[in-house]
């Protein structure tokens, strides 16, 4: 794959260097010749319709495929550019997808609005304010926004009204691909700031946008690309549309995970009337929740770090403590830290156990790592991480501590600090199938959840377990086993749920290993006990 590589990058340069890019000097004539081509230099508003597949963005269930999709129908969307407002409806549901470990997605029905420098979602007749962070890394407001400058005439208005864009021509020097310029063309790149954003637009020799992109943070990819791919035009009513729409989140040259989305645009009308609301005041004084942590003693030198969306837990030992999970991003491993520092001060945080990939549950390790904290992880991860989340490279978005104090450079002499848990004895790693943490007197088992489909009443589901990496945690002496996404107990006072495939996985695995649990600590809500567990599962 490397020589591969090696060969098309001498190839690219020398057709580079037969054909040199060219700067242009009028951008604002390549632009306003793009949005005549485009019949856009009227337009005010659009609606179109479509339908196609989304996915859910950092919950691959292994890393060998890509975000796990789900159906998406009676799509609609409505633009109006001078109002910088727009307004999504459709409904999703699992559709023809597998589940990956997932109960299946029930018909949900999505409304999603910006408003200028604000963003909310609708249930029915309520606004509901967006108080979290989409992905960790990126307001909502400011995802959807950068999501309404990347519309192809979108582009062009924010790139006309931009102070600073620049353009270059080149040619095309790599085959055509999913159906945009044949080799041999010249296309012209235009590149604006929005705020702290770049934005890339890609205007092809028939003057039609076919390719915009930006990067927005994330705390796993670091500077996350989001590229839109405009192709199969057609006119409608003077205006040109595109009816292919593909959309990538993340890198496909670092991991297959990539295609955020794929809608088939079926009706587009021109300036049609667009009912535009005004911004909710429970939506305009509405703000990110902060993060804070709160701590529960669940035995001697055991604590539930919870508080927010997700739980830690900590573990003291006679030299050191473990945290158990690293959810989110790095404010609240921070956050997380400085309670551990007052629970049990002068100890270091030796280990930080991630159960699985997800971006929800894997965000905060860098902050980890950054301190010379060794992570335990399923053997699958460790280059995945290396490769991606603990590449030494700048992150200009969103500059984390590892950013500003990276390790690495002591790293690239002696082996990361990263310890791995095999799925069975001697895998492909070649570690063992348990890792304990001990002091001599107190141990902490770590063990990989095996997927028991097989072995349940339902065949049909293709996993029993939710991500193929699954570690599970348990300290013999106190019966506590701690789950990521397996098992939720109840809240207080609620019915108990129907049993899903995740937790009668949990329950085999407890079995596999001969495991005497007395409490689940749960990554989400709150703890339980092990007789309400065995209720639920019906043993």
């Amino acid at each position: 794959m490397k020589n591969k590589i090696v060969i098309c990058c001498v190839a690219v340069a020398l057709a580079a260097g037969n054909a040199p890019a060219q700067a242009v000097k009028d951008v604002r004539a390549v632009l306003e010749a793009s949005m005549k081509a485009m019949g856009g230099a009227n337009l005010k508003t659009i609606r179109y319709s479509a339908n196609g597949w989304s996915s859910r963005i950092g919950q691959t269930y292994g890393l060998a495929e890509d975000w796990p999709h789900y159906e998406v129908a009676d799509y609609t969307r409505a633009i109006d550019y001078d109002a910088q407002w727009s307004r999504e409806d459709y409904t999703r549901r699992q559709g023809k997808y597998p589940l990956l470990g997932r109960p299946p997605m029930l018909d949900e029905k999505i409304t999603s609005i910006v408003s200028g420098n604000f963003a909310w979602d609708m249930q029915g007749d309520k606004p509901v304010p967006l108080t979290s962070l989409y992905l960790d890394g990126v307001t909502y407001s400011d995802l959807r926004k950068l999501e309404l400058a990347i519309t192809p005439h979108g582009f062009l208005k924010a790139a006309l009204a931009a102070k600073d864009a620049t353009a270059i021509t080149l040619p095309i020097v790599g085959a055509s691909d999913a159906g945009l310029s044949a080799f041999g063309r010249k296309v012209t790149i235009v590149a604006f700031t929005m705020g702290k954003y770049r934005i890339n637009g890609t205007i092809n020799d028939q003057n039609l946008v076919e390719l915009t992109d930006t990067w927005f943070p994330n705390p796993v990819y670091g500077d996350m690309d989001f590229e839109f791919r405009y192709t199969k035009y057609k006119s409608f009513d003077g205006v040109q549309f595109p009816t292919l729409l593909h959309v990538h989140q993340g890198d496909p040259r670092l991991n297959p995970a990539h295609n955020y989305y794929e809608y088939f645009v079926t009706d587009v009308k021109v300036n049609a009337p667009v009912v535009t609301i005004p911004v909710p005041d429970a939506v305009r004084s509405a703000t990110i929740a902060p993060v804070k942590v709160e701590s529960q003693k669940l035995a001697d030198g055991v604590w539930l770090l919870g508080g927010g969306s997700h739980n830690s837990m900590l573990v003291e030992f006679k030299d050191f403590v473990t945290v158990v999970e690293a959810p989110n991003n790095e404010a609240r491993s921070l956050a997380v830290i400085e309670e551990a520092t007052r629970l049990v001060p002068n100890k270091l945080i030796k280990y930080v156990v991630n159960t699985h990939h997800h971006f929800d549950h894997a965000g905060g390790l860098r902050t980890y790592l950054s301190q010379g904290t060794t992570v335990v992880t399923h053997e699958s991860n460790r280059q995945y991480y290396m490769d991606i989340m603990f590449y030494p490279a700048g992150r200009e978005l969103q500059p984390d501590r590892m950013s500003f104090y990276s390790p690495m450079y002591m790293i690239s002499r002696r082996p990361a600090p990263i310890e791995t848990v095999a799925s069975f004895a001697g895998g492909p790693g070649g570690g063992a199938a348990q890792y304990n943490i001990t002091d001599g007197e107190r141990i902490l088992q770590i063990f990989h959840v095996q997927d028991m489909a097989y072995e349940l009443e339902t065949p049909s589901i293709a996993q029993g377990n939710h991500a193929a990496d699954m570690l599970m945690v348990y300290l013999p002496k106190e019966k506590i086993l701690f789950n990521a996404d397996l098992y939720t107990p109840p809240a207080a006072g609620a019915a108990a749920p129907a049993a899903t495939p995740a937790m009668r996985t949990l329950y085999q695995n407890m079995k596999k290993q001969k495991l005497d649990v007395a409490q689940h600590v749960p990554v989400h809500g709150r703890v339980g006990s092990n007789d309400d567990f065995l209720k639920i599962v019906g043993r």
